[in-house]
C-alpha cells in the first residue's frame, strides 16, 4: 500500500525538517515534496501531486490563505491544512472559508499534527476544540460571544495590510508589495482605523506593532 504523500510549504527549514522528521515516523505517511514560497509551489504542486499539502500562513512572497485559494480552484479534492504561529480566533475561520481542511497552530505538539493529519485525511475538518466552539456561537447567530477582537472585523486585506504596517512598512511598500495603487492602501487605512476605532496614523502604526509582537 502506497503511503500518503504530503507536501509541506513554509519558508522555515526547522519546520519544514521537522514536520519531515514528524510526518516520516509515521506509518503509512510521507512527505513527497517541500517549497519554502508560493512562487513555484503551484508548479511543484502539479509534479508531485500530493494527496494533502500543509500550508503557513505566512509566506515571504504572499499570503497562505491566496495560495489556498488558488490550490482549491485548481485541486479542490485535494485537502489542505493551514499552519501558523498566528491567533486561530482571526485566521482559523478565514483558512476554512478559503478552502482549507484545517488550521493547527504551530505550537501545538507533534501528537496533534498527526491527529490533524489523519483527521483531514479521514474527511474531517481539524480545528481545536475552542475554535469549535467559537464557531458554534457563529453559526447559532450568538456573535456578539463569538467576537473576541475588534480586529476580526477586519477583511482578509486589511488583516494582511494591518500586519504589514505592524513590521514597519510604508504605505508605498505596502502597494508594490501587493500591486494595488497607494490611493488603494490608503483607503484601507482609513477603513483598519475606523474598524479599530483609532484616531491617527500614529495610533495605527502602534496597534499593528503591538499585534503583531503578540502574534509572533
Amino acid at each position: 500500500m502506497q503511503p500518503v504523500r504530503i507536501f509541506v510549504i513554509d519558508d522555515h527549514p526547522l519546520v519544514r525538517s521537522g514536520l519531515r522528521q514528524l510526518i516520516e515516523g509515521e506509518a503509512g505517511l510521507s512527505v513527497c515534496c517541500e517549497a519554502a514560497r508560493m512562487r513555484g509551489a503551484m508548479e511543484l504542486f502539479t509534479e508531485c501531486m500530493p494527496d494533502l499539502a500543509i500550508i503557513d500562513l505566512s509566506l515571504p512572497d504572499g499570503n497562505g490563505l491566496e495560495l489556498v485559494k488558488r490550490l482549491q480552484a485548481r485541486y479542490s479534492d485535494i485537502p489542505v491544512l493551514v499552519s501558523s504561529m498566528h491567533d486561530e480566533n482571526l485566521f482559523a475561520e478565514r483558512a476554512l472559508q478559503a478552502g482549507a481542511r484545517g488550521y493547527i497552530n504551530k505550537q501545538e505538539a507533534g501528537e496533534q499534527v498527526i491527529e490533524a493529519i489523519r483527521q483531514i485525511l479521514n474527511g474531517e475538518v481539524y480545528v481545536s476544540q475552542r475554535m469549535k466552539a467559537h464557531l458554534s456561537l457563529r453559526e447559532t447567530g450568538d456573535t456578539h460571544k463569538a467576537l473576541r477582537s475588534p480586529i476580526e472585523l477586519l477583511s482578509n486585506r486589511e488583516l494582511q495590510i494591518f500586519e504589514f504596517i505592524g513590521q514597519g512598512m510604508g504605505t508605498g511598500k505596502i502597494a508594490g508589495k501587493l500591486h494595488l495603487s497607494v490611493k488603494t492602501v490608503e483607503t484601507h487605512r482609513a477603513n483598519i482605523k475606523k474598524k479599530l476605532g483609532l484616531e491617527s496614523s500614529i495610533e495605527l502604526t502602534r496597534s499593528a506593532v503591538q499585534w503583531s509582537l503578540e502574534a509572533h
